[in-house]
């Protein structure tokens, strides 16, 4: 009888006597699933095509500082200031942050990198693949947002080291910038924090997310700054700059140019209003990943 059983179940492909399957292995938790997709992304956002844009716009500055520290080696009168001052190396170096670094390189890096996390993965047919893993779809977000971290930290970093060594030197002091010098890579971080998780958030949500991205840091927040009214209080910029360690000379063009821009809330208020935009649109993007429906175009 057993016989003829084991014989039957053998005709359908089947086995009573067979041993059960191995469970599959436990998904890994949020933490590890960041990390895995951390590790899978940072190589590929170093070696992608936009890294030698991000090149291109952090290796301007330190070519013009090039330029100065070879004029200056000459003899060449550049750093006559309003009124016939000397202008510092330290003082070249604080506006150079605050014009190169803070006004553009930073918006645009999280513009190009934050829009992408999500926009790139779609447009080029990629995201099944990274959604059928078995992780949760807003640990895959964060982990690529570690990556843009990592990756946009580790290029503009040392370049704005290299612009501290050509021009602080310049009739001034390494030691005494040394602490502004340590501010100035704080805040450059944090800003590409605060703007990655923003443009994360509308590269999540929209289709179009450049192109909104685009509008806002060189349309919105430019005029929201520079007309009075509460809409500057809805910008990244004007919370960032007040933690700037550096002022521009007393008098001229580039001071009408900051006292414009420098109407600014207090050191108390801008660290916590940036933590809470950093912390709510990296939610929202999250809560949008997992609950969005991407359809693939043909």
């Amino acid at each position: 009888m057993n016989d003829e059983r084991k014989a039957t179940t053998a005709g359908t492909g089947l086995l009573t006597d067979q041993a059960p399957a191995r469970p599959l292995p436990p998904a890994p938790g949020f933490l590890t699933a960041c990390l895995r997709i951390f590790d899978l992304s940072i190589s590929e956002m170093l070696w992608s095509k936009r890294t030698v844009f991000m090149l291109l716009i952090v290796g301007a500055p330190v070519l013009i500082a090039l330029f100065i520290r070879a004029l200056v080696s000459l003899g060449a009168p550049v750093l006559e200031g309003p009124g016939g001052v000397r202008m510092t190396g330290p003082a070249i170096f604080g506006m150079m942050i605050w014009i190169f670094y803070l006004r553009f390189t930073i918006p645009v890096l999280g513009v190009f990198y934050g829009t992408s996390l999500i926009a790139d993965e779609v447009e080029d047919k990629t995201i099944t693949y990274l959604f059928t893993r078995p992780v949760r779809r807003s640990a895959v977000l964060v982990g690529k947002y570690l990556a843009y971290l990592g990756c946009t930290v580790f290029v503009v970093l040392p370049s704005v080291m290299l612009v501290y060594l050509l021009i602080v030197p310049i009739r001034g002091s390494l030691g005494g910038s040394f602490l502004d010098l340590l501010k100035d890579l704080s805040l450059l971080a944090l800003g590409l924090a605060v703007y990655g998780a923003l443009f994360a958030f509308i590269g999540a949500k929209y289709k179009r997310p450049l192109l909104i991205g685009l509008i806002f840091i060189f349309g919105y927040e430019q005029a929201a700054l520079a007309f009075p009214g509460y809409m500057k209080y809805y910008t990244i910029a004007y919370y960032l700059q007040a933690l700037v360690p550096h002022a521009m000379p007393n008098d001229g063009a580039l001071s009408l140019i900051q006292n414009i821009f420098r109407e600014t809330p207090s050191l108390l208020t801008s660290v916590v209003s940036l933590f809470g935009i950093w912390l709510v649109f990296l939610a929202l993007a999250g809560w949008v990943i997992e609950r969005k429906e991407y359809v693939l175009e043909q």
